[in-house]
């Protein structure tokens, strides 16, 4: 990367900063480019020359926000922490970005929600769909997934668990939460009867 390359990647990582906190602090449509480019300390020429339009800027910005946080997904699964351990804070993470995402999305103009629909459709087509591939994979070689447990049933299973999660998190403290996904997880892996029950029964099936 040569030096322009550098500042306009300088100066793209301001404006999505900048559009990141004013577009879910205020609203898409609450929002100009002028206060963008004001913040950001760039002219409104450059933001149009680098998104074309604010609408543009805003998909942008969102799909930036979430290459970000499945790069946390990846840095987590890739991480030492045992493979339980991960799912905890995949799980926890993933529940509070669906909040994030389910609080903003009320704030877009109905002429613009048909577009960003689609577009999250084909990012977890593209690429959540590969790093579940790959949490699924791991998880299974550690001996935390059957292995003859499909990826998409695997991901259902998870989904449901992620969404009660996310259910907690509307409606109590995450200090609460926190508490409780010990117990979430274990029944995640273990289901009701336990990892005990469960060595127990495998012990006498042996």
């Amino acid at each position: 990367m040569d030096g322009y390359e550098r500042r306009k990647q300088k100066k793209m990582e301001q404006i999505y900063s900048v559009s990141l906190e004013l577009f879910f602090k205020y609203g898409f449509q609450k929002v100009s480019v002028n206060e963008i480019a004001h913040k950001a300390k760039v002219s409104p020429a450059t933001i149009y020359n680098y998104f074309g339009t604010k609408e543009q800027l805003y998909t942008d910005t969102l799909m930036n926000w979430m290459d970000k946080q499945l790069a946390q997904y990846e840095d987590i699964l890739d991480s030492g922490l045992p493979f339980p351990e991960k799912t905890k804070e995949i799980m926890l993470l993933e529940a509070k970005n669906l909040k994030i995402l389910a609080d903003e999305f009320p704030k877009v103009p109905s002429s613009e929600l048909s577009g960003l629909t689609q577009m999250m459709e084909s990012y977890s087509e593209q690429k959540v769909v590969h790093f579940f591939g790959k949490y699924v994979a791991l998880g299974k070689q550690e001996g935390y997934i059957h292995e003859e447990q499909t990826e998409e049933m695997t991901m259902r299973y998870f989904t449901m668990f992620k969404n009660e999660v996310g259910r907690y998190w509307e409606a109590s403290d995450q200090e609460r939460i926190t508490r409780s996904m010990d117990q979430l997880i274990e029944l995640f892996f273990y289901g009701l009867a336990g990892r005990g029950q469960q060595q127990e029964q495998e012990e006498r099936q042996n």
